[in-house]
């Protein structure tokens, strides 16, 4: 005859089932500072980034993280042989490090684009224009957010 063999009781097939739960879960995507540089180094193909032309316009502290102003303005004839062809928003602590695109044309007149953003953290933001001969110009802020947005689950 066999030896009983010992029955897990109720509690602690829960806690069981509880702890694979926790670590089953996938973890929120977050962005790191590495990763920002990844991506501006996968939008510039590794250019030198060169400063001065590209205005970046957002507070310097945002109470809340939910709604975050954000405008853009780069500093450009938009004429056919010189302008601006992308403007690409980065941050370093939101779940992607890409926020926005914005492509444009010499016909478009100006550069600019304003928009909201939720931010997750305080954290740096950079603007980069791509120009229509390969450089690439470069401007950054910090901000300051004191009431979080992009929590998990959010």
């Amino acid at each position: 005859m066999k030896p009983a063999q010992p029955r897990a009781n109720r509690r602690e097939c829960l806690l069981g089932m509880a702890a694979l739960a926790v670590f089953a879960l996938p973890k929120p995507l977050q962005a790191t500072p590495a990763a920002m540089r990844e991506a501006i180094r996968a939008f510039t193909g590794g250019a030198p980034l060169l400063s001065g032309r590209v205005s970046l316009d957002v507070p310097p502290l945002s109470e809340n993280g939910n709604s975050v102003p954000l405008s853009v303005r780069v500093d450009s004839p938009m004429i056919p042989g010189d302008h601006v062809t992308t403007i690409a928003v980065f941050n370093e602590k939101n779940p992607h490090a890409g926020v926005a695109v914005a492509h444009f044309g010499p016909r478009a007149g100006i550069a600019a684009f304003s928009t909201r953003m939720r931010l997750a953290d305080s954290q740096v933001i950079t603007a980069i224009a791509r120009m229509n001969d390969g450089r690439f110009f470069v401007a950054s802020a910090d901000i300051l957010v004191t009431l979080a947005a992009c929590l998990e689950g959010g």
